[in-house]
């Protein structure tokens, strides 16, 4: 990214989660989990700034205890999304801004994802928000909690779905993409994405980024083949540990 234009990543860190109240505070080999996140995300030469957006006085003093930047945020937002807008608007993020929304349970994070992620926005300066996806087999696409989606001939995304997509009339299809859910949003979109209205696609499928397909906000997809996997429950702690120990 150059440096007039400001990369900032934004990691939503909730402390409320019906399968794992406390999540971001999870020891994972020995620190937090949102410590994790934060410094792989920092770790990437795209982005220029990280912080932390908390609504629980506990992480916001575990985070300051750390060094790591962070921002109050509200406790009712609907969505990561509305999280990481309040904490750009608190940071004061200009307009031209890219404003990365970083999942604050995958310590794990690749930060060439990042780098993905964030691409787009150099090469071509109609890209609003981008995000990206990633081959699956043919038997994780029939699983509707793994979200699919399809593109134009342009890598922009034409639907998301809990389906399999596109359904193979005649023939069996290889070719099946999961999305991979990290997203980079230009700050006016992002102010803009706040004003819609849930959509009815978005209404049926649960799947927030249909809002913007609907208003006809576009969204870039890359193609990742980094590994990304998440933690929803105590028990992925033991199989994430194992997974950083092998990293090294």
């Amino acid at each position: 990214m150059t440096s007039s234009t400001p990369c900032i990543g934004i990691i939503p860190a909730r402390f409320a989660s019906s399968r794992f109240p406390g999540k971001p505070l999870a020891l994972i080999c020995g620190k937090p989990m949102f410590q994790h996140v934060y410094e792989r995300a920092s770790s990437c030469p795209d982005i220029t700034q990280v912080i932390l957006a908390t609504d629980d006085s506990r992480i916001e003093e575990a985070a300051k205890a750390l060094g790591i930047p962070v921002v109050m945020t509200a406790t009712h937002h609907p969505s990561g999304t509305d999280r990481v807008l309040e904490a750009a608007r608190a940071i004061s993020a200009p307009d031209h801004a890219i404003i990365v929304n970083i999942q604050g349970d995958e310590p794990a994070l690749a930060p060439g994802m990042l780098t993905e992620l964030t691409a787009p926005f150099l090469t071509d300066p109609s890209v609003q928000v981008t995000t990206l996806a990633t081959a699956i087999p043919i038997e994780e696409a029939q699983n509707p909690n793994r979200v699919k989606v399809v593109l134009d001939k342009n890598n922009r995304a034409l639907y998301f779905s809990r389906a399999p997509i596109p359904y193979p009339r005649d023939e069996t299809f290889n070719g099946y993409l999961g999305h991979v859910g990290l997203y980079a949003f230009r700050m006016k979109v992002l102010e803009r994405f706040s004003t819609l209205a849930e959509g009815a696609l978005e209404g049926v499928e649960k799947l927030e980024q249909l809002r913007l397909l609907e208003n006809g906000i576009s969204i870039h997809v890359g193609i990742t083949t980094h590994e990304s996997f998440g933690v929803d429950h105590p028990d992925d702690i033991a199989r994430m540990e194992t997974y950083l120990h092998n990293q090294g």
